[in-house]
């Protein structure tokens, strides 16, 4: 992996060189060739399945892939009923991809496209699959926070994204090789900044999933957002519920059990 991952910056650091082209029909890439943004490795077949279990993958959901390469991680959530789309720079790679859809019989579900992924619109997707370098990763997150609605699932292969813990780590089993590690993320609700529970002054100061803050001069401790539902405790209650936009609500969990409500003040949003 280390060898990988030192060509991959090798070959970034140095702009690259345009993906090798082929014949058509024909046309078959090799694990190593440069693109555009990271060099194609394909993700093994045994960590997509470990990806897509993480992320719970269903009929109901739309995965994106960004630098999908040759559609796999695409094509396989399509299996499982999903729509699924690949945004891919190299339109080589583009056509393979349409192709092993049309094979594999998922052709309706599964959609390609040529593109540059860092201009890619992400916000209908509910699940993003990805194996990207971490500048990459790092370069996109901006992207994840300002597009993805909140409880997105993200699936990571091998690299996390840079400053953001993941929510869970597992490894693959089977034929992986050095490629056997998937991360998961969940797209966190935007609750810094203040809200107004009962008669005081809620403030939370946020870092992806991660709050820390204040209510009224009291410290909150074991405070999180999981997509939207939220948890902090105060002194010896605890508060769990979930946000709406500028809103939030849910109860208490303490010698005295209670619901709470707390608004968005000002302009914090």
């Amino acid at each position: 992996m280390v060898r990988v991952f030192l060509l991959c910056v090798a070959l970034l650091a140095s702009g690259g060189v345009p993906a090798q082209t082929g014949a058509g029909e024909t046309y078959q890439p090799s694990s190593g060739q440069p693109g555009k943004d990271v060099v194609w490795v394909p993700t093994p077949y045994a960590l997509i399945e470990k990806m897509l279990d993480m992320a719970q993958v269903t009929p109901q959901d739309y995965v994106m892939d960004l630098g999908s390469g040759d559609g796999r991680n695409v094509i396989m959530a399509a299996k499982r009923g999903a729509k699924a789309l690949g945004v891919e720079y190299n339109p080589e790679m583009v056509a393979l991809s349409r192709r092993n859809a049309a094979k594999e019989g998922v052709g309706d579900k599964a959609r390609f496209v040529q593109g540059d992924m860092f201009e890619a619109d992400i916000s209908q997707a509910t699940v993003l699959a990805l194996f990207l370098l971490p500048d990459n990763l790092r370069r996109l997150t901006p992207k994840f926070q300002s597009q993805l609605k909140p409880g997105t699932r993200l699936v990571m292969n091998g690299f996390p994204i840079p400053e953001w813990a993941p929510d869970a780590t597992e490894q693959a089993s089977g034929d992986c090789g050095n490629w056997c590690t998937s991360h998961l993320y969940y797209a966190p609700a935007r609750v810094g900044g203040s809200w107004r529970l009962g008669q005081g002054t809620l403030r939370f100061e946020q870092n992806f999933q991660m709050l820390s803050g204040t209510l009224n001069k009291t410290p909150i401790s074991d405070a999180r957002v999981k997509g939207e539902e939220i948890s902090f405790t105060v002194g010896d209650t605890q508060y769990v519920g979930r946000v709406n936009g500028n809103a939030m609500s849910g109860e208490t969990k303490g010698s005295q059990p209670a619901q709470w409500k707390a608004t968005r003040l000002g302009n914090d949003h």
